[in-house]
């Protein structure tokens, strides 16, 4: 089919802090350069989700002149950790046993959506182009080097073919292609794979490691919400399920206007194929540390992300023939700051100085830009993540008590000079126990006023996608669910997808022939990618639906 191609000097794929910062950066050191940047959301921030607290380290480096004028919420003047011990018991934590990189001194409580349409308008004004509501679908390869992405057809069938309103995708040519998708990118994990990025064979090289974070949104009554403080803290109702362990952390930011922002973060790596993150989440509100801010308050919106938590040990080599791979696609969140908002923006800000050097040197495009190595190497994201590069194992190894103590004392009298080397070689999705060798979990009805079921939540986060497209959550071979899954893990898809997306349809009555089936409910998806990366056979791809379908996020 012939398709529509533009060509640019640099195209950027996610309107997130990492693309936008590139895009900025690159207009502030070489002007005349082309800037297309993609957003398969309906708009810039659509898709974003965060906590979010934001360290304006970047911020300020990006716009020094500027950064005061973005939407920065509330300072941070009220930091606490708890450790939740049982479902009505809480122990805070003194400030001198919180491990040093977890106070939030100097920081923000804002909309990661907020802050990014910001951005927008700042890349707009130095010239950017951005397309929000096209998905780059796929990479365009030529001579083993990226050439740019192909953006995914408009109006088709489930069948897939073209309705009366089709429009086939576009081809966007870049001199250099900066992936900026956010966390398990569809077409960084296509990078990863076709380049080798990810050298599993490095001593001190672990996989790529993931959480689910949810968010809720909560206008409470005027006087409940205390503008600044910001909780953090582990424990109840993770722990010990059942003889199976599972990982996360709670949070509850609140913000200016009675509005309050509570969520869960559940790593997955756990072991029960039981568990149910999103019932897990609705539990951890009826605690009493969380229910006094939220008792007869509204919920105003809800969603989930997937989140990378590998750190330093799992980053892959980031660049590549024609390309850099930028931010959550590569995984530069800092974990034990629970931040990568100014992470990204860093990561984004190099590729732009790498990029804009080498093609203000006659560079024609295509390179490896190795270099970036360079300089990432060389900055202060390279030293934050080196710091905290045993966050996430010692956790995984020890528990939040001993791997907590262990972090402690490595930040207290190490930093970045720590001796010890802590991985985790194995990938979340093999944690997984035999349902026959685990209880299942009885999670209780929710109540409506602080608990709630998954449809309810899905309409809060206003996703919304046409009915009769294809489905985007492709199946590698149909029969794992039924053959292999179910009788295996009993189908965990059923419970780790926080948007009912995946149902398991028994047959009608015991003596039909018809044997179980798995129903995709694609129209549920709110994007968090936690069935890509959590699917014990992986036999599950996300990939991109048609452009600007998916969650809404208003101010998330």
């Amino acid at each position: 089919m012939e398709r529509e191609a533009m060509e640019f000097d640099v195209v950027i794929v996610g309107g997130g802090p990492a693309g936008l910062s590139a895009a900025i950066a690159l207009k502030q050191q070489a002007p005349d350069l082309s800037v297309c940047l993609l957003e398969k959301g309906a708009e810039v921030g659509a898709h974003l989700l965060s906590g979010a607290l934001l360290d304006p380290v970047a911020l300020k480096e990006l716009l020094p002149d500027r950064w005061q004028e973005a939407p920065l919420g509330v300072p941070v003047t009220d930091d606490q950790v708890h450790l939740l011990q049982s479902d009505n018991r809480a122990l805070q934590l003194p400030n001198w046993a919180v491990p040093p990189r977890m106070h939030n001194d100097g920081c923000h409580i804002i909309s990661l959506g907020n802050l990014c349409r910001w951005l927008a308008r700042e890349a707009e004004a130095l010239g950017v182009e951005i397309y929000p509501g096209f998905a780059a679908s796929e990479l365009i390869v030529e001579a083993n080097r990226i050439r740019g992405v192909m953006t995914g057809d408009l109006g088709l069938d489930k069948a897939g073919n073209p309705k009366a309103d089709h429009v086939p995708g576009m081809a966007l040519y870049g001199r250099y292609t900066l992936f900026a998708e956010g966390a398990r990118g569809h077409l960084g994990k296509q990078l990863i794979a076709l380049f080798t990025l990810e050298n599993a064979a490095q001593p001190q090289h672990q996989p790529q490691h993931y959480a689910i974070g949810f968010k809720e949104l909560w206008q409470v009554p005027a006087g409940q919400s205390h503008p600044g403080r910001v909780l953090h803290g582990s424990g109840w109702p993770l722990g010990e399920q059942r003889g199976s362990k599972s990982q996360g952390g709670f949070y509850l930011y609140h913000l200016a206007e009675d509005q309050v922002a509570v969520g869960l973060i559940v790593d997955l790596n756990y072991q029960n194929p039981w568990l149910s993150p999103f019932d897990e989440f609705q539990r951890l509100k009826h605690h009493p540390l969380i229910a006094e801010t939220l008792q007869g308050g509204e919920r105003i919106s809800y969603g989930a992300r997937a989140i990378t938590k590998g750190g330093w040990h799992s980053l892959p080599r980031m660049h590549f023939p024609g390309g850099l791979l930028i931010g959550c696609d590569a995984g530069t969140l800092d974990f034990s700051r629970i931040k990568g908002i100014h992470t990204a923006m860093k990561s984004g800000m190099l590729a732009a100085g790498t990029v804009a050097m080498s093609l203000r040197g006659g560079d024609e495009g295509g390179r490896d830009l190795a270099e970036y190595q360079d300089a990432l190497q060389q900055s202060w994201l390279a030293q934050e993540l080196q710091t905290a590069r045993n966050f996430g194992a010692a956790l995984h190894r020890f528990g939040p008590w001993l791997g907590g103590a262990f972090n402690w004392l490595e930040q207290r009298l190490f930093a970045r000079a720590s001796p010890f080397t802590l991985l985790d070689k194995e990938p979340d999705y093999r944690q997984l126990r035999l349902a026959s060798r685990c209880q299942p979990i009885h999670y209780p009805k929710p109540d409506g006023r602080l608990s709630f079921d998954k449809l309810s939540s899905v309409y809060l986060a206003n996703t919304s996608h046409d009915e009769d497209q294809p489905c985007h959550l492709k199946l590698q071979d149909e029969r794992i669910p039924v053959t292999v899954n179910l009788p295996t893990w009993a189908e965990p898809a059923q419970r780790y997808c926080p948007a009912g997306v995946f149902e398991i349809i028994e047959a009608e009555t015991p003596e039909a022939e018809s044997q179980p089936r798995l129903q995709i409910n694609a129209a549920n998806c709110i994007h968090c990618k936690t069935c890509d990366i959590k699917d014990p056979s992986q036999n599950i791809v996300w990939t991109p639906p048609q452009g600007s379908s998916g969650p809404n996020y208003p101010n998330m």
